[in-house]
């Protein structure tokens, strides 16, 4: 093996899989190989896959047929398909992506220096080892913005929906052990890393496996005593595991910041049953009342499914007036896709494409008028920004505020007569609302 060797990167879906992304970039980095981001300037390109969803298998394999074209161009020498889609379709992908010169499932992981070595070598790999034997964690290549930071408490899921094939991909939830955790957190906070992102499959059970009670409060506890860091996000709370210490925590720790994405899915009981999901329209509207009243300015975000199996036209609009009284803050929607091996699958009373199509755009409209007037008024309140760089083209500074999650929520555009450096929390004062973005300038 040669010291120049370069072994290009790409990671595809949710922040869980960078993670996992990024501790093969350091394995790969150990293994005395130069990591690029550039695909046509190395000789292996390794991409970590997404299959949760049919949109995510689509641009998993558009990203495979770009590098296979790279390849056919002689201008990278071997593809290695890792993650989520290699595992699922394992049996099928070897034939089909024929280009590719090796397959590592999600319990392989570890392995992907020893991978790059034997495609390097000429030989084409297949590793799939148990998915029970997934990574939790392990050195990481951090490959987000230094400032703010993934951090992973658990990964797999237990909770069976009926439409979703995690379980099935990467096996039932397991939780990362605290102190390991908070040894991380504190490297990150050494590094650099001003905000903390907890994440999970399901961050709401994280500790029912390992200590037989849901310890995610007494975590949050610790990570808040961390020296450097300043804010710490939560993402994908389940509603009903929302309990009352939680609330409290998120309520009175001045580094958490107020903001609680918990997807919900749907509001008719009907179709909440289907999917093997608890609750119904009251309970949830309860809940987001609780919410709202016990931590003041909390920013809520959820995501709905619709045109799930034997979806009525009632069920829909029980959904749309729910959202209605919800309002919830931030919102993502999609339409029910078939997953092969989910109950859904097996499900009678298919949803039309064209019904499926109608009613999320339907809900896109309902909440764009939601967060127009939610955004309109925000107009003259300050807010601390994290900035994340400058936009030249705008001429302008942009970040976040605790209203924004990266990647998934908006920017906030301001403007400012000193220079502002990336990583920087500085206060913004907000001017206008302009096509869903806020613009706003620095308050000095």
């Amino acid at each position: 093996m040669s010291d120049k060797t370069a072994v290009s990167f790409i990671s595809l879906g949710c922040a869980k899989n960078q993670i996992n992304t990024e501790i093969m970039i350091a394995a790969v980095k150990n293994a005395g190989y130069d990591i690029t981001g550039e695909p046509e300037k190395s000789k292996v390109c390794v991409i970590n896959t997404c299959g949760f969803i049919e949109d995510a298998k689509k641009e998993a394999l558009e990203t495979f047929f770009e590098a296979a074209a790279l390849k056919r161009e002689k201008k990278i020498e071997k593809i290695i398909v890792c993650g989520c889609l290699a595992q699922r379709y394992e049996r099928e992908i070897a034939d089909e992506l024929y280009e590719a010169d090796g397959f590592v499932g999600v319990g392989s992981f570890q392995r992907i220096a020893e991978a790059v070595e034997k495609v390097l070598s000429g030989q084409r790999v297949m590793f799939f080892d148990d998915i029970s034997n997934l990574q939790l964690e392990g050195e990481r290549f951090v490959i987000s913005p230094p400032f703010s930071t993934y951090l992973k408490i658990a990964d797999g899921c237990s909770n069976r929906c009926s439409y979703c094939a995690i379980p099935l991909i990467r096996g039932p939830f397991r939780s990362r052990p605290m102190e390991n955790i908070l040894s991380e957190a504190k490297a990150l906070a050494q590094s650099g890393t001003k905000e903390l992102i907890v994440i999970a499959q399901d961050t709401s059970n994280y500790g029912i496996d390992i200590y037989g009670r849901r310890a995610l409060p007494e975590l949050l506890n610790e990570l808040c005593k961390i020296d450097g860091i300043e804010w710490i996000r939560i993402m994908y709370l389940y509603p009903d595991k929302i309990t009352d210490e939680l609330i409290d925590v998120i309520k009175t720790q001045a580094k958490i910041v107020k903001y609680i994405e918990m997807p919900i899915q749907h509001a008719s009981k009907n179709v909440l049953s289907a999917m093997n999901r608890p609750g119904d329209s009251d309970s949830l509207l309860s809940l987001v009342q609780t919410l709202r009243e016990r931590i003041p300015g909390v920013i809520l975000r959820t995501t709905v499914m619709v045109g799930f199996p034997g979806e009525t036209d009632e069920d829909f609009e029980e959904l749309c007036v729910f959202l209605k009284r919800a309002r919830f803050d931030r919102l993502g929607v999609f339409a029910f896709s078939s997953e092969t091996g989910t109950p859904a699958a097996e499900m009678q009373n298919e949803v039309q494409d064209d019904v499926k199509t109608a009613r999320a755009e339907t809900v896109e409209l309902l909440q764009s008028q939601i967060v127009l007037e939610k955004s309109d008024a925000l107009v003259g309140q300050t807010f601390e920004v994290i900035c994340e760089g400058f936009d030249r083209f705008a001429e302008c500074y942009f970040g976040r505020s605790y209203m924004e999650a990266p990647d998934i929520d908006g920017k906030i555009f301001f403007s400012s007569e000193n220079i502002v450096c990336s990583g920087d929390i500085v206060r913004v004062r907000i001017t206008e609302c302009m096509d869903f973005e806020l613009i706003g300038e620095i308050v000095q």
